[in-house]
C-alpha cells in the first residue's frame, strides 16, 4: 500500500501540523513516510500545504506530483488541489468553508463539515484533526489505533490537556465519512 496525499488550506488551520501528525501516526504503524511542508511568509492567512507519502514499501521519491488523495480546507485551495489530483483520485472538502464544487467528473468528492464539527467539539482549531480522521477512513492509509497514546507522544506535556479534544475530533471526522 502506498498513499500519496496533499493537504492544503490557509495558515492557522493546522495544515502543517496535520501533515506532521499524519506521518507520525504512520511511523507508529510501522510504515515508511515522507513529509514536505510548504507555507508562505505570512504567520496566519497565507498558503499552507503539505505533501505526504505513506507506504508499506520503501519510498523511491518524496515528491507528490499526482496525489491519490487531497484535502481542501479552504476555497482558495480548491483549484490547486483539483488540478493536482490524479485521475480517479479522492478529494475531501471542508464544506464548512468551501462552497464551490470541483469541475472534474473523474474524481470522487466527499464533503465533511470539518470546521463545523470541530466548533461543536471544542473549537475551530480542531478542524484539522476532524480532517485527519476523515482522511484516514477515506484512504484507509491509517488505522488510528491507540491515537490518544500517539498524540501524547507527539505533543509536549504542556499540550496534553488538548489531547482529549483532538481524539474526539479525529473520531468525529472518522465517523463523518
Amino acid at each position: 500500500m502506498t498513499e500519496k496525499s496533499f493537504f492544503a488550506g490557509f495558515g492557522g488551520q493546522g495544515i502543517i501540523s496535520l501533515g506532521q501528525i499524519w506521518v507520525y501516526c504512520a511511523m507508529k504503524e510501522g510504515k515508511n513516510v515522507t513529509f514536505f511542508p510548504f507555507y508562505g511568509a505570512e504567520k496566519r492567512g497565507g498558503i499552507a500545504r503539505a505533501s505526504v507519502i505513506i507506504s508499506d514499501e520503501e519510498i523511491a521519491s518524496p515528491l507528490v506530483t499526482a496525489p491519490d488523495s487531497v484535502l481542501v480546507m479552504n476555497g482558495d485551495s480548491l483549484p490547486l488541489c483539483e488540478k493536482a489530483l490524479k485521475r480517479g483520485g479522492v478529494m475531501l472538502i471542508n464544506s464548512s468553508l468551501v462552497k464551490e464544487t470541483p469541475a472534474r467528473a473523474d474524481i470522487t468528492v466527499l464533503r465533511v463539515e470539518a470546521t463545523g464539527i470541530a466548533e461543536k467539539i471544542g473549537g475551530a482549531k480542531a478542524a484539522n484533526m476532524v480532517a485527519l480522521g476523515a482522511m484516514a477512513k477515506l484512504t484507509s492509509a491509517l488505522r488510528l489505533i491507540e491515537i490518544e497514546t500517539i498524540l501524547k507522544e507527539f505533543f509536549p506535556p504542556d499540550k496534553h490537556p488538548f489531547v482529549p479534544v483532538n481524539v474526539k475530533a479525529i473520531n468525529a471526522g472518522f465517523n463523518a465519512v
